[in-house]
């Protein structure tokens, strides 16, 4: 079977964990920091804290702005369903812009429509969160500025986009946002088995971010409200979690993203493989200012259910990103046009490091195949 989706794990890789076994720390030692500084660098951003899954770094990062019970967040329907869910454990209300038929993504011309109504009516979001699909990144540049008019908050999903570029700028450098979050599990871009992390320029989120992710705890004296009683003094000033990263999953991570490059520029070459094999009208649009890291290849067919079957027969896995999460019982809020159009479409193709040419010859034969 050809997956449609698989991690990469070498002999570096392997070494890397089994050094952190055979180390005095599984959890809170040297390996969760230097990982943290390796995504800082790369990223090209002011303070990065990893921890246990990107649904925890969206909810630590809609906290740590401040997000509260009645709040607004509004995100795109086209995403997995944590980017609403971890608004809705803060307290606080979601609702959808729809998407752009070419890139999948949030539509500006929706969101700066339903912004205008939302100021009519008094029900300005407090955080849009954008969604950065199949490692595409979004139009940042027009989102900050409408937040600029608008007055809300940006986190970018960006859990499908690491090594990805916008305006030739790695993705997660935050020039646009407040607050990007990446996923790690293990068919995005590098893995850690599951964990995420949560980049940001500002000094003050990320303090935020670092309490939260341990129970609200801190070991610092500089911070501390009481005079401590000695070394093992230790103080709970919020009600945080247990989002910690462990040592094990930090070493994975520091040998992973020294392959990303590699990982990714093998996916742009299989993608431009698909796009230029496979039929134009149903091959995903690229936006110019972009440069996906291809987490996904994505193509839309008037016939899903007869192409998934016939891919399968030939033993090739694919899947379906995503059930439009405003369609989800739970949410069950009204269709939006482009996402409801998109999803009946909408297949993912196999992509990944280790895809032979032969086998992604192999799918794009089945194609024309009777």
């Amino acid at each position: 079977m050809i997956n449609y989706g698989k991690q990469n794990i070498n002999q570096d890789d392997i070494d890397a964990v089994v050094d952190v076994l055979k180390s005095d720390f599984l959890t809170q030692g040297p390996k969760v920091p230097e990982f943290e500084d390796a995504l800082k660098k790369y990223c090209n951003v002011g303070y990065v804290k990893v921890v246990s899954n990107a649904t925890a770094a969206l909810h630590l990062a809609y906290l740590a702005i401040g997000l509260k019970p009645g709040d607004l967040v509004w995100t795109s329907p086209n995403t997995f369903v944590s980017t609403a869910n971890a608004a809705i454990f803060c307290g606080a209300n979601v609702d959808f812009v729809d998407i752009d038929p070419r890139t999948y993504n949030i539509s500006i011309e929706c969101l700066r429509e339903k912004l205008i109504h939302a100021k009519r009516n008094n029900q300005l979001p407090k955080i849009v969160a954008p969604v950065h699909f199949a490692g595409q990144s979004c139009e940042m540049k027009d989102i900050w500025e409408l937040s600029q008019e608008y007055g809300f908050s940006i986190v970018e999903d960006a859990s499908h986009a690491l090594g990805g570029e916008y305006l030739q700028e790695k993705v997660g450098n935050c020039e646009f946002s407040d607050i990007a979050v990446f996923s790690f599990h293990p068919v995005k871009m590098i893995t850690t088995g599951e964990g995420g992390a949560i980049a940001t320029n500002s000094k003050e989120l990320d303090a935020k971010i670092d309490l939260l992710r341990s129970h609200g705890i801190t070991k610092d004296e500089k911070k501390f409200f009481n005079e401590a009683d000695g070394k093992w003094y230790y103080e709970q000033q919020a009600l945080g979690f247990n989002y910690r990263l462990t040592e094990i999953q930090a070493a994975l991570g520091i040998s992973q993203l020294k392959r990303l490059d590699s990982f990714v520029s093998k996916r742009q070459e299989i993608a431009s493989f698909y796009s230029n094999n496979l039929p134009e009208s149903i091959v995903p649009f690229q936006h110019p200012d972009t440069s996906s890291s291809w987490h996904l290849f994505v193509i839309q067919t008037d016939n899903r259910k007869e192409v998934f079957q016939k891919l399968l027969d030939h033993g090739i896995q694919t899947q379906v990103h995503y059930i439009p999460v405003n369609s989800q019982p739970y949410y069950a809020r009204e269709s939006l046009k482009n996402s409801k159009y998109f999803y009946e479409k909408c297949l993912s193709l196999p992509i990944f490091f280790d895809l032979t040419n032969e086998e992604r010859e192999k799918v794009v034969k089945t194609f024309f195949d009777d």
